[in-house]
């Protein structure tokens, strides 16, 4: 019902748009040049990107060592993309993956909004009697003719296709004012002093948030203010909205898509612009008293819109000089704001009712706007895998009837590896459906949504992940099987047969707590090899063994042919998970990356699933 009504209120919503239409053909012009600006920005952006081939990224890495080196990078990296809201979601994820700290971020945010206003200053700067239209016809042909060249062709042809259509944007939304001329009149509602510079920031702020780009609503403002709808200063009003719209499109997003660190930096934005706003609202009169004697003393008095390009450069500086001396106080309001969530516990009790269906786990590192990146898609996937990971390992511990904090500790409990199990406990294919297959249902659809080019190395880690995630499936999948007859043998009275299912259980105990201590361990590479060697060694060496003892309690009499048979396949089961599990470590440390995040998860030690 829902998704038809929604669907009724969208048709009705472009019958209205066709009727106006319709009904003007200056509003069509204008449309339709905003509608060529926006898709001209989304070509710009794309072909950037692609271009780039991921340097944008690890340009992004480097400049964070300092705050000054951040802040050009911001403003550098703003005045090619011409995005602010594009950089700032980069800069949410690469924080949110952990491949930047929170101060180096803030620096990014303030030169993205320096960034910002080069967009203002080039259109500006084109004038109103200037027509881009000629210059736009042959950079559409040579745009198309190079994205027939191949890759690198295809990211400049997206570069000159973008150009092209912003040109032509521009002259359409010029001739759309013109038509409207006193239609759309709007000097008459400025409402005098604070009311109407209130009111028009209001504008500003929503046509940003509904056109999600400050470019365009500056645009749309350049072309009002040059044709005279609005006086100069309403469009410097317009101009401090489209800075507060912009912050709260990224703070939005930021604060749902991110998870901690993310949201951190994009209240940081929200609150960056939000104060320069009010700081240049209340210092509005004399602002523009200082826009309008630069401009004189440079002779372009009567050129309202270089004035308005200069206001808006001129509260954006002033933003970044208030908050720059107190870059390190403001991170330490952030953490205040927005405390570390303490480590989540998945606390699972006995199976619910099937009439009461629990929600699975889902995945927690996934923050969507990583996909704007290869290396932060890279390292938010590495980060589940380790959850996914430690999850399994739980999972598997529950399976051996045996409580969680097991895996830790300086050595087992024997009495608990000899005891019988609590025929209640936890059964290992409800903790499967419940922890495990939604977390990783997230992953495979995370990496599967991912439409960015690859360079070798990526491509291999984006394998080698989805091969771990299987690998960690396939040992929790054994592990079910093998609950089934450990739950039973281990229940009975004292016998050969008992004894063996023990055996089993102390050996992948004491796998699961190795993978566990090797997967959290910071060695040097020389030790955490021999390390798995060792894990390696201790497992065949088992194998033989028990083997050897299940012979011999055949030819004793102690194990019949049936009892050798089930522990044979249980000690395949076993063999399979310790195999899957040090595959897994072997995959994570094939990678640098995943080996910098085992030193980052190396100080949890709460289990995430829980007997309350």
């Amino acid at each position: 019902m829902k998704q038809y009504s929604k669907s009724l209120l969208i048709l009705a919503g472009m019958a209205a748009l066709g009727w106006s239409f319709w009904s003007s053909s200056g509003w069509l012009q204008l449309c339709a040049g905003l509608a060529l600006f926006l898709f001209g920005m989304q070509c710009l952006e794309e072909g950037l990107q692609e271009l780039a081939g991921g340097k944008l990224e690890q340009l992004l890495g480097r400049s964070t060592s300092t705050p000054f080196r951040a802040l050009l990078f911001g403003t550098g990296a703003t005045f090619l993309l011409q995005s602010s809201t594009l950089v700032s979601l980069l800069t949410i994820a690469f924080l949110s993956t952990g491949l930047i700290q929170l101060a180096g971020g803030i620096a990014v945010i303030f030169g993205a909004n320096l960034g910002a206003t080069s967009g203002i200053w080039l259109l500006a700067m084109a004038g109103q009697n200037l027509s881009l239209s000629p210059l736009a016809l042959p950079l559409l042909v040579f745009g198309v003719l190079a994205s027939f060249t191949g890759p690198a062709g295809k990211g400049g042809g997206r570069i000159l296709l973008g150009i092209a259509f912003i040109f032509l944007a521009i002259d359409q939304i010029k001739g759309g004012f013109a038509s409207f001329g006193d239609a759309m009149d709007l000097t008459a509602y400025s409402g005098g002093g604070l009311l109407g510079t209130l009111l028009f920031t209001g504008i500003g702020i929503a046509i940003t948030v509904v056109l999600q780009s400050s470019h365009a609503t500056l645009m749309l403002t350049l072309a009002a203010l040059a044709g005279g709808q609005v006086g100069l200063e309403q469009s410097l009003a317009i101009a401090i909205g489209s800075n507060v719209g912009s912050a709260v499109t990224t703070g939005a997003m930021g604060m749902l898509g991110g998870n901690r660190s993310g949201q951190r930096l994009a209240l940081a934005h929200v609150i960056f612009n939000v104060s320069s706003a009010l700081v240049s609202l209340t210092l509005f009169v004399p602002l523009t008293w200082l826009v309008l004697w630069g401009t004189g003393l440079l002779g372009l008095g009567n050129n309202s819109l270089i004035q308005l390009a200069l206001f808006h450069t001129l509260f954006n500086v002033l933003g970044v000089l208030l908050f720059w001396p107190w870059q390190k106080a403001f991170a330490e309001l952030l953490a205040r704001l927005l405390p570390e969530l303490p480590e989540p516990r998945v606390l699972i009790t006995e199976m619910a009712s099937a009439q009461a269906e629990p929600e699975r786990t889902r995945a927690r590192y996934l923050v969507e706007g990583a996909l704007n990146s290869a290396d932060a898609a890279a390292s938010a996937v590495a980060q589940e895998l380790q959850h996914l990971e430690r999850l399994s390992l739980e999972v598997i511990c529950h399976a051996l009837y045996l409580p969680v904090d097991q895996l830790y500790g300086a050595q087992i409990d024997e009495a608990l590896v000899a005891a019988r199990p609590d025929l209640h406990g936890l059964d290992a294919d409800g903790l499967y459906q419940r922890h495990i297959k939604g977390v990783h249902a997230d992953l495979l659809s995370f990496m599967g949504r991912l439409d960015l080019p690859l360079d070798e190395p990526h491509q291999a880690f984006w394998i080698s992940g989805q091969v771990a995630a299987l690998q960690l499936v396939d040992a929790v999948k054994d592990a079910k099987h093998l609950q089934k007859n450990l739950g039973r043998h281990l229940g009975r009275e004292d016998s050969a047969m008992r004894r063996a299912y023990v055996e089993l259980r102390r050996h992948l105990l004491n796998a699961l707590r190795e993978v566990n201590e090797l997967n959290r361990s910071n060695l040097p590479e020389a030790q955490w090899n021999a390390r798995l060697r060792l894990l390696d060694d201790t497992a065949a060496n088992f194998d033989a063994r028990f083997r050897q003892r299940l012979f011999a309690g055949i030819r004793s009499g102690e194990l019949d042919g049936l009892q050798t048979s089930s522990l044979m396949n249980d000690l395949g089961y076993t063999s399979r998970i310790i195999q899957s599990l040090r595959n897994v470590l072997l995959i994570s440390e094939g990678h640098e990356l995943s080996r910098q995040l085992r030193a980052l998860f190396g100080q949890q030690q709460e289990p995430l699933i829980q007997l309350s």
